[in-house]
């Protein structure tokens, strides 16, 4: 649309359409920490009138360096927003949800291991959240940085992993947990709704963002 922040903006205003209690921004929300003051203003406005909560994993490509976009905005001092890192160091709790989002966000350029650790569940429901390039078990990786495999994947034991990284919507995994990329909004053009209902089933589907332009 112009101004740099159709993204997220679409992002959002599909959450607020849908009705969402949640949005997962899984990394790269921002291309770089050398986001402009202008942008990242309106960038924190968005999230400031997201009408629902917010959880942010920093990603490669906006890690929590000294200059990073999240330490230089206002967005980690929004009620509504977390950054995992920065404000949680690696878990949100929703209490009202029974619910527990946990992630490893990217402290530098440096590679690491997104689902190192995976955290014991203390929640009814939990939902990891990764920023990474997926192999499947045994391949030989193209991309040899921040991995994530299968066997990592069904080692968190979550109700469903966010990934970031990939532009392209995609399910991975051996399926025994859900683990899906989102792609970037403008490539994919959809974002992923997570149900995670009564009866203890989780529900995945595609639904289309809707760029409009900046008045």
């Amino acid at each position: 649309d112009g101004d740099g922040a159709g993204g997220l903006r679409a992002v959002l205003a599909a959450g607020r359409a849908l009705g969402a209690q949640i949005a997962l921004l899984v990394g790269d929300v921002f291309d770089h920490n050398r986001i402009p003051p202008d942008l990242l203003g309106r960038a924190t406005q968005l999230l400031a009138e997201a009408g629902m909560d917010v959880v942010i994993l920093p990603g490669n490509h906006d890690p929590l360096t000294p200059d990073s976009v999240y330490r230089r905005s206002g967005i980690a001092d929004l009620a509504h927003v977390r950054v995992l890192g920065l404000t949680h160091e690696e878990a949100v709790h929703f209490h009202g949800c029974d619910l527990e989002i946990w992630g490893h966000a990217h402290h530098s350029y440096d590679n690491m291991v997104p689902l190192r650790t995976p955290r014991p569940r203390s929640t009814r429901w939990q939902i990891a959240l990764a920023h990474g390039h997926y192999e499947p078990d045994g391949a030989v990786p193209l991309r040899p940085s921040w991995l994530i495999s299968d066997g990592e994947i069904d080692a968190t034991g979550a109700d469903y992993l966010a990934l970031g990284h990939w532009n392209r919507p995609v399910q991975v995994g051996t399926g025994s947990v859900p683990a899906y990329y989102s792609g970037s909004p403008d490539l994919a053009r959809t974002v992923n709704l997570i149900r995670l209902t009564g009866n203890g089933t989780v529900t995945v589907t595609r639904e289309p963002l809707r760029f409009d332009p900046v008045s």
